[in-house]
């Protein structure tokens, strides 16, 4: 097919109706005699024998394609790595918008400038063609340290292009991190800017496998010397650029089965693991969701979660595919709605603490402005929901008065919302629905899966669960005694979640130990998360297998669920929950939010210097359990499972404190150890408040 054919089809798709939930009702196994045989199709998943003969029917597939795994593209087969993936978007969307910035050359903000995807595909060409001018030879693991910018991208393909492999270095990782992965992975090339240059250089002597740094957004002229003996080189990356173009080299390109990347999960405790990711893992990963979810070369996306993480790698490489437009925020999270309000993308994807965020600040306004404007969203959000629960089109009336300001705050044209990374509340997925209209889809998954294992369905209005799986993996539910799970549970099956696929990855780097225990004799991937399979197959997150932990009495924690749940307090920006077999009850240290804290404090009348001694405040940590008390109380939490004792602190917990892995989750042991004097204070005070009470 050539490049005009492509366009033509490109454009054809784009000017079709996207497919209808219609096409899911009738019986997709009909072209096969043989299939009812061996699926039966629940709605969203079939549901298979593990093993024909003799195997229990506990395997769970999606039903878009349930006999066969996605592993390709199904308008595009020839499409098996992720050079090819850019190859034909290059060939394809050549003069379309693809990379923009709104961080200009002298560093100040403006308007979005853009690279079509025939400049990218250039760029990509000169510093793969560079490398080789270095000597970096094919194979070799190349070092990505700074956070999303274009060059992130072009460096990555220039990777797929030239047969490297790439290996993402979190921004936010403290230097002995960071020195563990390059000389685990071996880095020959590590591409940084500026400030994480100076990073390495703090430790340049002990990383003797990198022979050349490249500096994006660094100046010729600044560059320090290369270390005497290190055998190493630093150059800037418009250097490296420069010497690709003058001598561009052929395309080294990978096979399917070549690996792609070694992503290093952090993890919550000890060393970063590698997980190494195949070709065809990213493109079964991504063939399978395009099934399902469509997106277009007008979609304009926001890059700002980390590069670094799967979770946004993948997002780009499948909206690539379809030559949508990417735009990167310009470094600075607290002014991502600025970057929002100019870029108005199509395409938002997040995390459940941004969206929380976003609840709790729409939720309190609307409380603030009282009267007349309360009560119209009121009945604006009460119409709309009813509508949607029944099917119908809400009236565009209630957008017009109320709706479309909220919409406003994202830039006004987001059509699809996704969220992965961490639960997602009920209550927060269909205030989004409501509040922004379009699709809001949820989804699960893990690096060792290639991102994704299930997602919400376009058009499955229900909300508390992430969908049916991939349609590129399997999934089922393993029994876990300890906890009282089993697959045999009434009225759903409950167990570990386990996934086999394509789309799982090729283990952990030199490290076969750590890769068996999470990959089975017949290659079932154990993530270690609990599930249940709600009606039509989809798939409900309810536990941790690993985080888990027994009171005093015997009962036990699973304290992420309850943090989950406690997010939603109006004070709470972070919340560690904590517990041991040695105390009955649980306690909890409370990042606040420090706006919300402020203005109780001033409806009370409450006097103080700073925030940290608001935070000390009796009072302040009695109204803050009283709400958590409530929330706790609608979620129906067990009675064990309430906080007695809460500890407000005016410091987030950060990557930076040592609090938060890179994906933002709390690093337990370490905030236990962090928090040690505050948790024995409290298990002190609620023992002292125990005594004092009268005896019988």
């Amino acid at each position: 097919m050539d490049a005009t054919e492509r366009r033509l089809r490109a454009v054809s798709a784009h000017l079709q109706p996207q497919a209808t939930a219609a096409r899911r009702t009738s019986d997709s196994l009909a072209p096969n005699p043989t299939a009812g045989e061996y699926a039966h199709v629940l709605g969203y998943s079939a549901v298979l024998p593990e093993k024909l003969q003799t195997g229990k029917w506990n395997v769970y597939r999606s039903a878009h394609s349930p006999i066969t795994l996605i592993d390709r593209f199904s308008d595009y087969p020839d499409i098996g790595t992720l050079h090819d993936n850019f190859v034909n978007a290059v060939e394809t969307f050549r003069d379309c918008r693809y990379l923009g910035t709104r961080v200009h050359a002298d560093g100040t903000i403006g308007d979005y400038k853009w690279m079509t995807y025939g400049e990218a595909g250039t760029s990509r060409t000169a510093i793969g063609s560079g490398l080789i001018c270095h000597g970096i030879p094919k194979g070799a693991r190349v070092g990505l340290y700074f956070i999303n910018r274009p060059e992130w991208t072009i460096v990555d393909n220039a990777c797929s292009a030239y047969s490297y492999v790439s290996v993402p270095l979190y921004d936010t990782l403290g230097p002995d991190a960071v020195q563990f992965i390059v000389n685990h992975a071996s880095l020959e090339a590590i591409f940084c800017v500026p400030q994480t240059l100076s990073t390495l250089l703090s430790f340049i002597t002990q990383m003797p496998c990198v022979r050349l740094i490249v500096v994006v957004g660094g100046i010729d002229e600044n560059m320090p010397s290369s270390p005497a003996a290190a055998g190493m080189e630093i150059i800037t990356y418009s250097m490296l650029h420069r010497q690709g173009h003058m001598s561009p080299q052929p395309f080294r390109p990978p096979k399917p089965e070549d690996v792609a990347t070694i992503c290093y999960t952090s993890g919550t405790t000890g060393t970063p693991k590698g997980a190494v990711l195949s070709h065809a893992n990213f493109i079964a990963n991504v063939a399978g969701q395009d099934l399902g979810v469509k997106f277009y070369p007008s979609d304009v996306y926001i890059s700002y979660l980390p590069l670094a993480h799967i979770y946004e790698r993948t997002n780009q490489i499948w909206l690539v595919h379809r030559g949508a437009a990417v735009g990167f925020y310009q470094g600075d999270n607290l002014k991502l709605m600025d970057d929002l309000n100019t870029l108005k993308p199509t395409v938002f994807a997040s995390v459940p603490r941004l969206y929380n965020k976003i609840y709790a600040a729409i939720t309190n306004a609307v409380k603030e402005s009282g009267g007349l404007k309360e009560r119209l969203f009121h009945a604006a959000y009460n119409a709309k929901r009813q509508a949607i629960i029944n099917g119908r089109n809400p009236s565009p009336v209630w957008d017009k008065l109320v709706f479309n300001k909220i919409k406003a705050r994202l830039g006004g044209r987001v059509r699809v919302m996704s969220s992965g990374a961490s639960p997602l509340s009920p209550d927060v997925m269909e205030f989004l629905r409501i509040c922004f209209g379009g699709d809001i889809l949820e989804g699960y998954g893990m690096t060792e899966t290639s991102c994704v294992i299930t997602l919400m369905d376009v058009g499955d209005i229900s909300i508390g669960h992430v969908g049916s799986p991939n349609p590129a993996c399997e999934v089922k539910l393993v029994d876990v005694p300890e906890m009282n799970y089993t697959s045999e549970d009434q009225p759903y099956p409950r167990g570990e979640i386990c996934a086999r696929g394509p789309i799982i990855f090729q283990g952990y780097y030199k490290d076969e130990v750590q890769t068996r225990e999470v990959i089975d004799e017949d290659g079932w991937l154990h993530t270690g998360d609990i599930g249940l399979w709600l009606p039509g197959g989809r798939l409900k997150i309810i536990d941790r297998k690993k985080n888990i932990f027994k009171l005093a009495q015997g009962e036990y924690i699973a304290p992420e669920k309850i943090e989950n749940v406690y997010a939603k307090c109006k004070f709470i920006a972070q919340c560690f929950v904590y517990g041991d077999s040695f105390n009955s009850c649980l306690v909890a240290v409370v990042a606040v939010e420090p706006e919300v804290l402020k203005s109780w404090a001033a409806l009370e009348g409450i006097q103080y210097e700073d925030l940290r001694q608001l935070c000390s405040d009796p009072r302040a940590r009695a109204a803050v359990l009283a709400d958590m008390d409530s929330i706790g109380k609608e979620a129906q939490l067990r009675g064990f499972e309430f906080v007695k004792a809460v500890t407000l602190v005016a410091e987030p917990f950060t990557l930076e404190n040592g609090l938060l892995t890179p994906t933002f989750k709390v690093k337990r042991p370490q905030a236990k150890a962090y928090f040690a004097k505050e948790i024995t204070d409290m298990y002190a005070q609620l023992l002292d408040a125990e005594s004092a009470k009268p005896k019988l």
